[in-house]
């Protein structure tokens, strides 16, 4: 697609999450994760080479059906606008991220704990009986910072890198990881290649995030130094980063002990030195996602600017070279 057919449709996708955020019902990637599981359902084995099968049939299905409707658009401007913007929509989900986020930091500020556990769940996997009102602060401004660049930022990228296939691509395999990634007994070997591929195609959009976290923040200063100190600490390498970069921006304290369904993990502490995370940090942990995620939309779009640029200027040189 030509580069301003795609600036508009990353700009009216991302537009259109930003006013309607991800219906209740009808959701494309619900839709997804609904064949997705039909068709573990049919392939589930206790064995790597299983899981693989079932990553390449769902997230190969899906960036390959995402590009028989690119090119069926191609060369229309009006559709391909169209499809890049329904499809950036569909995979972004940072006001939904946000709209979850306060509404767990308004019950733990009118001291409802119960109600703050009971959607605790709609953000993040963690057990929420296990949680005080202060650690339940802490896992939201942790998912907050994480969803970024799951929800926001990486999509963003593949969708610059590789248009509407790169955008369903990176969904499909995002959504698979929350599926089957985990440790759990049934999906540890099956889930392994859904895993490591979401490992590696998170790669790029964490450190995009991190690195526009530390421009956005109110302490760059401080983003920087705890990003590059702590966020190799983290288990996980794409999580790592972000949650580094937001504890130093926002001046708080992440990591620690937490419990996955009856299950403690004992993380490493990000920014040792800064306060504890508090209620009120929900709020500021929401804007600062949405200054990055501001940022990652101009990032996309002037990164898909320079290709255009350096594509043609490659054409007009190989022209020259041939007359």
């Amino acid at each position: 697609m030509p580069f301003c057919g795609f600036a508009c449709g990353t700009a009216l996708g991302y537009l259109a999450d930003l006013v309607f955020g991800d219906p209740r019902r009808g959701h494309p990637v619900a839709a997804f994760g609904r064949a997705a599981h039909a068709v573990e359902q049919r392939l589930w084995r206790d064995h790597r080479g299983h899981g693989a099968l079932h990553t390449l049939v769902c997230a190969g299905g899906a960036a390959a059906g995402a590009g028989l409707l690119a090119r069926a658009v191609r060369g229309r401007r009006a559709p391909g606008v169209a499809l890049t913007a329904a499809a950036t929509w569909a995979v972004l989900g940072g006001t939904s991220l946000g709209r979850e986020a306060r509404a767990i930091g308004g019950a733990l500020a009118a001291g409802d704990i119960e109600v703050a556990r009971e959607r605790l769940p709609h953000l993040c996997g963690r057990d929420p009986q296990a949680l005080d009102g202060q650690q339940i602060a802490r896992a939201v401004v942790e998912s907050v910072a994480e969803n970024t660049s799951d929800a926001v930022v990486g999509a963003l990228f593949w969708g610059a890198l590789g248009g509407v296939p790169g955008l369903a691509g990176f969904r499909a395999v995002n959504t698979l990881d929350a599926m089957v990634g985990h440790k759990s007994p049934r999906h540890r070997r099956f889930g392994w290649a859904s895993a490591r591929l979401d490992d590696v195609v998170g790669w790029p959009g964490a450190r995009l995030t991190a690195a526009l976290t530390v421009l956005a923040g109110p302490d760059p200063r401080g983003a920087w130094r705890v990003a590059r100190r702590d966020a190799s600490r983290h288990p996980s390498p794409n999580a790592g980063p972000v949650e580094a970069a937001f504890a130093g921006a926002l001046g708080v304290r992440l990591g620690g002990t937490l419990a996955y369904a009856g299950r403690v993990e004992h993380r490493p502490v990000l920014g040792a030195e800064l306060r504890p995370v508090r209620v009120a940090d929900i709020e500021r942990a929401v804007r600062l996602s949405r200054r990055v995620s501001l940022l990652a939309v101009g990032t996309a779009i002037g990164g898909r600017a320079l290709g255009s640029l350096v594509k043609s200027a490659a054409a007009s040189a190989a022209r020259r070279r041939n007359r």
